[in-house]
Order: structure tokens, then sequence, then C-alpha cells
């Protein structure tokens, strides 16, 4: 209920949504308070509003709601994949590689509800400390004392421009060169600005985009250069409105891993699509 309180800046409003009565909302406030000894809110008219005091106990309480939901899940759990498996995915991962298995693991698995995230390396990872995702395709290499890491495939990375740019050193001897980009926190965009560093070059103006899609159609249309999986060209964006410039293998290869939390006991979904994602390694390539 605190949680709710705080999420949502009115009693009444976490009443409603959590199916109850607003004075009994506002006894538990209370009672928690007073077990506390502090104030939690700060209330108006308009609402309530967190004291430091409440800010403070506020990602204690997200922690608590995982772990129950997780203990949850695993009490359910007699080893049987059943159940909702979220999972989360870089956007090119998604596009080029994850259908099939997704579709395979579908048919073999019926009584699992899937559910698939997508966002850069940096969200997925925080979304797996946080409990929000069992597990996540990210960019590679991850070292994090509370994730298990497992390497799944690689990809060759390109330079991808206009088909009007011949090459990387005319491309990059553009003096209106311009980068385009996922948001903050994109493996690829860290890789590529390392690239260019390595070239003498910094400081460029960026384009940032929020959808693979968006970030093709601006480089197709001369808007810029970007990073991207070689792969994408062809099944994905037509090759005829995109230049894919090779890169040296060294700086080409990029390992996709997997993801998730050591501490959190796998359910028999996420074991089951671990194992499935694995034999099918093979065909990642």
């Amino acid at each position: 209920m605190f949680e709710a309180v705080a999420r949502l800046g009115s009693m009444s409003r976490a009443a409603r949504e959590l199916n109850t009565v607003q004075s009994n909302v506002t006894q538990r406030v209370r009672r928690l308070e007073e077990e506390l000894g502090i104030s939690l809110f700060e209330r108006g008219r308009t609402g309530t509003r967190l004291t430091r005091a409440g800010e403070r106990l506020m990602p204690y309480a997200a922690r608590v709601g995982a772990l129950l939901a997780e203990a949850s899940r695993t009490a359910r759990d007699d080893g049987a994949p059943l159940g909702t498996l979220t999972i989360g995915a870089l956007e090119t991962t998604a596009a080029l590689r994850l259908s099939p298995v997704l579709a395979t693991y579908a048919r073999a698995y019926p009584g699992v509800d899937l559910v698939l995230r997508t966002g850069t390396t940096a969200e997925l990872i925080e979304r797996v400390l946080d409990r929000e995702l069992e597990g996540a395709f990210v960019c590679g290499p991850v070292a994090h004392p509370l994730l298990i890491s497992t390497s799944v495939f690689e990809e060759e990375l390109a330079l991808l421009s206009a088909p009007s740019q011949r090459s990387i050193a005319s491309l990059l001897a553009r003096p209106d060169l311009r980068l385009v980009i996922l948001r903050a926190g994109c493996s690829y965009r860290q890789r590529l600005e390392e690239l260019l560093a390595r070239h003498g070059i910094v400081g460029l103006r960026r384009l940032e985009f929020g959808t693979l899609e968006a970030i093709l159609g601006a480089v197709a249309a001369d808007l810029g250069v970007t990073l991207l999986p070689r792969s994408l060209i062809g099944p994905i964006w037509r090759g005829e409105r995109i230049k894919a410039h090779r890169l040296p293998a060294a700086e080409a290869r990029v390992e996709t891993v997997f993801v998730h939390r050591h501490d959190m006991l796998c359910s028999s979904a996420l074991t089951a699509f671990q194992l499935h994602a694995t034999k099918r390694k093979a065909r990642f390539g």
C-alpha cells in the first residue's frame, strides 16, 4: 500500500488500484508510520508527497514487492514450464534472431505466456537487476557481481551510410558528418563513438532516435552514419537504400550474451528457454 500511494501520489487512487476503500489504505499507512516512528508522506489538498524518509524507504518497497512475486512464482513452480516469462532483448536482437526461437519455444511450451521487452543494453541490465525481467539478451561482455552471463552468438558490425558514401575514408572526411544513434545506454552507440575516437574524430553532432526503423530511415536519407549489425541489411532493411561498410574484424565483432541474476531462482520456464536457445545457438550466425 505504501508503494502504491507513493507511486500514484494519492490515497484514493491507491485504494482504487488495490480494489479497497480509502480508509483501509490510510489506516495501513499510518500503522506503518507508527511502527517506524517516522512520517512517510506529506499530506495536502492535492494528494500526498513522500518525505525524505519515504524516499529512502521506496526502493526497499519495490524490492520487497519483486521478492514476494518471485516467491509466489517459485512456490507454484512444480517443474513444468508454466506461467509468465518476461525477458528482454536489444531491438536488433529481437528483429534478427529471436522470432524463430520464440516461435518454437511457444509451440513447445504452450503453458508459458511469453513477454518480450526491448531496450538498450544499459536499460535491460538495470531491469534484470531490479527483477523486472527474468533475463535479457544484451551486448557483451557484461561483468557484474550479481549477474550470470552466457554467450549466445556473435554479430558482425558495419558502418552504415547512404549509398552515395562510397568508402569509410570519404565518409569520415565529411565536414558535416553526424551520428545517427539510439538514446544513451545503447552499446552500439558507445562502440561507434569509440571507433571514431580512434580515428581522431570526436565531438560530432548527434541525431538521436527512439527506434531502429527511424535510425535506418535517417541513414538512408543521408542524415548521418550509424553502427549496427551488418545482417540487418537485406532481411530487415532493403540493401539498395543502405550501404554497409565492412570494418576490421577486431572492430566488427560483437558478442550477444544472455544475462540473469545469480541470486534469483530460475523458473522452469526460464530454464527451458535457456536450454531451447542454447540448442539453436549453432543456427545463429
